[in-house]
């Protein structure tokens, strides 16, 4: 039974809709929560594949946060080693520094819900196939990743071109968050620093408005987001060729 990996730093940000697929699936699952535990140690040799969720801290704070060099380092392991590996949001952002991307602020933030557009190259990837041409996507985030040096970029939105890429066969950054369903988005319009976030962002909508277009998009995402998550999980547990990254140090 392959096991999956899982580093999640707040508890307000889970799995959301991957942990019963991934369950369904029969996949084991090893939680690292930083936020209980910032220490914990990361051996990677017993998993077959690792989830990075996301957070409200930024890859420039791993200088004052322990653990998000000790994140980069394990995700680099683990694309050495030939594993999949997915980042949504702050872990896409932490996988594209891995791998040499620079990250910072996204001139706009993008919190809510925004169209999704494939690129020429994601229509033809094979975990991204489910999702349409076009489709509106739940976002919360103030970074933006570039994309690295010999990834592929998978999808874009019109306030930040980066929101996807592939890295070899079988190492995947998001910037959006398919894993959302309502009562996901709900309890983030609940949570003090977040509501603190969207009031500051300066945006046209507020949480009434992404109430009423969650009620209109999630239906829709979810299920692209299973068959997403879906293949991407095909993936776990296949053998895989391994990677030459660049010589870094996460101090």
């Amino acid at each position: 039974m392959p096991r999956l990996l899982v580093f999640q730093h707040v508890a307000a940000e889970p799995l959301g809709t991957l942990d019963p697929l991934i369950r369904r699936r029969g996949h084991r699952i090893r939680f690292k929560n930083f936020e209980r535990h910032p220490d914990a140690q990361l051996n990677t040799e017993r998993y077959r594949g690792l989830i990075v969720l996301g957070g409200p801290m930024n890859v420039e704070d791993h200088p004052q946060r322990a653990h998000l060099a000790n994140e980069m380092r394990a995700i680099e392991r683990m694309l050495e080693q030939g594993k999949p590996v997915l980042g949504i949001c702050l872990g896409a952002q932490l996988l594209a520094h891995v791998l040499g991307a620079p990250v910072q602020r996204n001139e706009t933030p993008e919190i809510g819900w925004y169209p999704l557009w494939k690129t020429v190259d994601g229509f033809a990837d094979p975990v991204l196939a489910p999702l349409q041409a076009e489709t509106p996507v739940f976002q919360w985030h103030g970074c933006r990743f570039d994309i690295p040096k010999d990834a592929v970029h998978l999808a874009r939105s019109a306030q930040c071109e980066q929101q996807a890429f592939r890295y070899g066969d079988n190492a995947y950054g998001f910037q959006f968050h398919l894993e959302m369903d309502e009562r996901l988005v709900e309890r983030w319009l609940a949570n003090p620093a977040y509501r603190e976030e969207l009031a500051d962002a300066g945006l046209p909508h507020d949480e009434h408005a992404i109430r009423a277009q969650t009620q209109q998009h999630i239906a829709a995402m979810q299920q692209q987001a299973d068959a997403v998550f879906n293949n991407f999980l095909d993936l776990v547990g296949r053998p895989q060729r391994r990677y030459t990254l660049p010589s870094r140090e996460w101090a």
